[in-house]
């Protein structure tokens, strides 16, 4: 994982926790192995702003994201699920110059059913269209403008990323 600097304490502390838990883990991206596990995560951008899903089970707002498939990099599974979630038609939004999407985020959180997700997150762009989620997925899907997806976000982590990616939108 590239080092980055931390936008503020509370993702220090998730950098931390990550490197601790991806050493110990036999396969970091395999969530049936162990209960703590690599997640990818979307922030979906465009002209319209930020793209927020109210999810299903924690019932609240949030970005695309989940659990890794077998042989899929974090990254790949965050555009997977942006489009997945989403019905977006999306791309990476920022490569770097091996062509690898930039890391904007690191969060380690509570999964839900005893499983901690160590959350990577990338900057993917939705377009401009409207959100079409497939049968299954949560059908409250929106765009936000900035300061209302940080007033909406559930998290207050993402809340902190959301302002701080607002400032370069």
């Amino acid at each position: 994982m590239e080092l980055r600097q931390p936008l503020d304490d509370a993702e220090r502390d998730s950098i931390a926790t990550f490197l601790v838990e991806f050493d110990r883990l036999v396969d970091p991206l395999d969530q049936e192995l162990d209960p703590v596990h690599v997640t990818g995560s979307a922030i979906v951008i465009g002209p319209r702003g930020v793209v927020l899903l109210r999810h299903k089970r924690l019932d609240f707002w949030l970005q695309p994201g989940g659990h890794i498939d077998p042989g899929e990099s974090p990254w790949a599974a965050a555009l997977r699920e942006a489009a997945e979630e989403t019905g977006l038609q999306v791309a990476f939004a920022d490569l770097d110059a091996d062509g690898v999407p930039r890391l904007v985020h690191v969060d380690v959180h509570d999964g839900g059913r005893g499983h901690t997700h160590l959350d990577l997150r990338y900057l993917i762009d939705g377009g401009d269209a409207d959100p079409d989620p497939p049968e299954g997925e949560s059908q409250e899907v929106e765009w936000f403008d900035w300061s209302a997806a940080v007033e909406r976000a559930g998290d207050d982590r993402l809340k902190a990323l959301l302002r701080s990616l607002a400032n370069n939108f």
